[in-house]
């Protein structure tokens, strides 16, 4: 028999039927799972190296803090160091003692005349009449323990 006995309908017909069977079979094939052992290695290794590399990292970001502290504290030192050394250089000189124990110790070169001014801001003296007033502080100290005492 010939090679074409069938029909051009038949032959449309079988075409179309195995077009629709291997449709049928794209839309009907298993999904493969996306997480593939590739991908799960991956995320293996990189969350090892996430725990493994994370105290190390940690560890430098406080020692550079630490090393930016003390590189601070040595500024900070250094200009103190200078400043001391100024007021060293400065103690050496007899005008700037002079000055000093003028200043803070009430001291006055011989042939002047010292003076204190008091403006009002010190402590201001107890009335003259009051017997408190003309104790000492260890009387008054002794008085407040007799009268604890007779209570």
């Amino acid at each position: 028999m010939p090679a074409d006995r069938f029909s051009t309908a038949t032959r449309l017909k079988a075409l179309g039927e195995q077009a629709a069977a291997r449709v049928y079979r794209a839309k009907r094939r298993p999904r493969r799972n996306r997480l593939t052992g590739r991908a799960a290695l991956l995320a293996l290794v990189m969350c090892s190296l996430v725990v493994a590399l994370a105290y190390p990292i940690r560890q430098y970001i406080s020692q550079r803090s630490d090393i930016a502290e003390q590189r601070r504290k040595a500024q900070d030192a250094g200009a103190e160091l200078n400043r001391l050394r100024d007021e060293k250089d400065r103690w050496q000189d007899p005008e700037y003692v002079r000055q000093q124990a003028r200043r803070h110790l009430h001291y006055v070169m011989p042939g002047e005349t010292g003076y204190i001014v008091q403006d009002g801001s010190g402590v201001r003296p107890a009335p003259k009449g009051s017997a408190a007033s003309q104790q000492p502080w260890y009387e008054k100290l002794w008085d407040g323990v007799d009268a604890a005492d007779q209570r």
